[in-house]
């Protein structure tokens, strides 16, 4: 069994450059196998205009550079829907369907993992590492964080305007204004020096990652010994959700990749509700990234509706939070219906 609690690795600054690919439940991701729904038409048309966005930039000398001739430097695009609509699935197949057509060096980070880079670096050093790149794919922009909003203002100025293009995804939470189409506009506002170069697309649907029920109840004990009975005991690492939160707090997320490093399974003991927000966004942060390194991971404890307090889930990180169970619920289907 291993200890997570042991392990606060730390990382070079140069090594966050260094896998800035599609996570490990997206490597088999393509613009071929997303599966519109019918019912949603946006979905397939996002996908067609980036099958698009791609095949024509490979049509034209120097790439996306010449994408939009009237608009010499980086295109952007920005997709802007909800929760469990297929947006990082578009977002991966871009990235396989610009490296396939040899666009040139392309990149994909989540805006949590851009922040962390761009803090490690310093802002000088991060753009001239992306300087010359094609394309960078930034997954879950956020704008709930005024530092940082204009951290990532300042990088795409200076970056986009000597050629490379952008394409953002973000989510609209349930029930916001204008049926979601706030979250475009104020990403055209707060990000008002590059706006310009985006073009706003909006994807509809439902969250598939409910399947119909949302898993609201956590694994039950037989439903536990089941799942760990399928595990490698000497992979798996089990912690209690107290004691993993605690020990989060100690460790940058910049880390948590790191740190789930060679551990082929979780099991997280105990779900409690956290009553300290900073808690709360760093236990986001670790769900997130255990959802896109795709590990198999049991939770028993609390139901999800008790984890994070209303006033967090109404409040300015309210996606972040939503976005978690969303993801939890996901994990937990998993667990009680292993492939």
């Amino acid at each position: 069994m291993i200890d997570l609690l042991l392990r606060n690795p730390d990382v070079p600054p140069e090594e966050l450059t260094e896998h800035l690919t599609p996570s490990a439940r997206f490597q088999n991701v393509r613009f071929e196998n997303y599966r519109p729904n019918p019912e949603y038409p946006s979905q397939a048309e996002a996908r067609d205009r980036l099958t698009e966005f791609v095949r024509s930039a490979h049509a034209q000398p120097g790439g996306f550079r010449l994408f939009r001739r009237a608009k010499p430097g980086g295109k952007g695009i920005y997709l802007d829907g909800g929760f469990g609509v297929g947006k990082t699935h578009l977002l991966a197949s871009t990235y396989y369907a610009a490296r396939e057509s040899g666009l040139g060096q392309v990149a994909l980070m989540s805006f949590q993992d851009l922040m962390y880079l761009i803090g490690a670096l310093g802002m000088s050093r991060a753009v001239n590492t992306f300087r010359g790149y094609a394309l960078l794919l930034i997954d879950e922009f956020e704008l709930d964080d005024p530092g940082n909003t204009h951290m990532a203002n300042t990088f795409l100025e200076q970056l986009m305007p000597a050629g490379t293009s952008v394409v953002a995804t973000s989510n609209t939470e349930p029930g916001a204004l204008g049926a979601g189409r706030f979250n475009a506009a104020d990403f055209a506002r707060q990000i008002q020096g590059i706006a310009s170069r985006f073009d706003a697309w909006r994807i509809d649907g439902p969250d598939y990652r409910q399947r119909g029920t949302e898993p609201e109840e956590t694994l039950s004990p037989g439903e536990y010994a089941e799942w760990m009975m399928r595990q490698d005991p000497m992979t798996t690492a089990v912690v209690t959700h107290r004691d993993l939160n605690r020990h989060l707090l100690e460790v940058h997320p910049s880390r948590f990749a790191r740190m789930l490093s060679g551990i082929d399974a979780l099991a997280v003991e105990d779900l409690q509700a956290m009553p300290d927000q900073n808690m709360a966004l760093r236990f986001v942060h670790f769900v997130d990234k255990l959802y896109d390194l795709g590990l198999p991971a049991a939770f028993t404890g609390a139901r999800l509706s008790s984890l994070y307090d209303d006033g967090y889930r109404s409040g300015a990180f309210a996606k972040k939070y939503s976005r978690s169970l969303s993801r939890v619920s996901e994990m937990l289907h998993e667990a009680r219906h292993p492939a």
